[in-house]
């Protein structure tokens, strides 16, 4: 990082166009604030991603005004999700009335649409544009270098993912931090129909199944971090050793044809601390969680929001920058520690404890009660509501 003077030509530069920079950058434009946003790729481009937007994704979607360009890509709307863990299967609704369905765009859509709606708002766009370095200046972020030229705002925001390039310059710290737990490998199929987000939980193994546009079913599997090395030859024969745990799907996929190359990734646990002195961090950049819950989409779109409503409240003079710094944290932790933790129980995939064994045997044949664990497992009700004793004890026990 090099030291200048600035003069800020932007309120803010965004680093990195995708699911929670490209509706950052958009937020901020429609509130009137000069921003700029940047990324290395050029679109539309493919990325690594679990594709499922949550139902309280789809809502923000919606919120943003395009929930509707979404859904003309032709990517079916979800509104069932099933789990089987092997002796028992549920199923049920996984919205609310306001927002009922999920959705599991390809990211070259999706990303699209995002990018093109910030510079709908106003933000300016530069694509394959690579940032080389910060600008500091008396200990504070002031712009950022790259391709021969330098841009100066009042905020530069890193949302480039885990490897973000803003969150190293800046030293962000780490907290919560946990090593990799699965390691998960996906590709679209044909001739596999499903009109619900399928998920299967077997003792050492897990993967998914969701709709997505071109009437194709996006697959993925996994299994512990620690048999990276062992199966990464021979991953596709593993995936169909790990499909043959549930002989009822291994005859549908060997019926079913792989219409793309798989593609995989192990993830990081960990939260950083999200701001600093002319700096934020948003998505990925922020915090990270395994990909099996599928959180990713969705708390992007509700950490933009998030750290829009702080941003403009810095640069509109409501608040002070530590002031909106520190709440900005308070509310992204509130929000995704319990999903965080959550997510880290299942990535251990081990077979269900007693508690949980107990809960599912519990509500099944209770449509409503199943259609609420499906609400916990999309992200509508928190983990922090879900399990407390009340709720465990109304949802435990048998209604007359």
């Amino acid at each position: 990082m090099r030291k200048t003077m600035t003069n800020p030509r932007y309120d803010v530069i965004v680093v990195g166009a995708r699911c929670a920079g490209a509706p950052l950058a958009m937020l901020l434009a429609r509130q009137g604030h000069r921003t700029l946003l940047v990324d290395r790729a050029t679109f539309p481009s493919d990325t690594v991603s679990t594709h499922v937007i949550h139902p309280p994704g789809a809502a923000a979607l919606r919120r943003w005004g395009l929930l509707d360009q979404v859904a003309a890509t032709g990517c079916p709307p979800v509104g069932r999700y099933s789990f089987d863990f092997g002796p028992l299967s549920l199923a049920g609704a996984p919205g609310t009335p306001e927002s009922p369905y999920a959705y599991a765009p390809r990211r070259t859509l999706l990303d699209k649409i995002l990018l093109d709606a910030a510079a709908a708002a106003g933000a300016e766009v530069r694509e394959g544009f690579t940032v080389d370095e910060l600008i500091v200046d008396d200990d504070r972020v002031t712009g950022i270098r790259g391709g021969g030229v330098t841009e100066h705002a009042r905020v530069v925001v890193g949302a480039d993912g885990r490897n973000s390039v803003v969150a190293k310059a800046v030293g962000a710290s780490v907290y919560q931090e946990q090593a990799p737990l699965t390691v998960g490998y996906y590709a679209y199929w044909s001739n596999l129909p499903t009109g619900t987000f399928e998920a299967y939980s077997r003792p050492g193994r897990g993967w998914a199944v969701c709709p997505t546009n071109d009437d194709l079913t996006m697959v993925i599997g996994g299994w512990p971090h620690a048999e990276l090395a062992e199966h990464r030859n021979d991953v596709e024969a593993e995936l169909m050793r790990t499909f043959a745990m549930s002989p009822a799907f291994a005859e549908r996929i060997r019926s079913a044809k792989r219409e793309s190359r798989l593609v995989g990734t192990s993830v990081p646990n960990y939260f950083r601390v999200p701001w600093g002195p002319g700096w934020a961090l948003v998505g990925d950049a922020g915090y990270n969680r395994d990909y099996i819950t599928a959180q990713g989409i969705t708390d992007a779109f509700l950490d933009a929001e998030n750290l829009a409503g702080a941003l403009h409240a810095t640069l509109s003079g409501a608040a002070k920058e530590t002031e909106a710094g520190v709440a900005h944290q308070e509310r992204r932790d509130a929000r995704a520690m319990p999903f965080y933790q959550m997510t880290l129980g299942i990535a251990a995939l081990q077979p269900p404890d007693e508690q949980m064994v107990q809960l599912v045997s519990a509500i099944a044949g209770d449509q409503d009660k199943v259609d609420a664990f499906m609400r916990l497992n999309s992200g509508v009700t928190s983990p922090a509501d879900f399990f407390t004793p009340p709720n465990l004890g109304r949802l435990m026990t048998k209604d007359d």
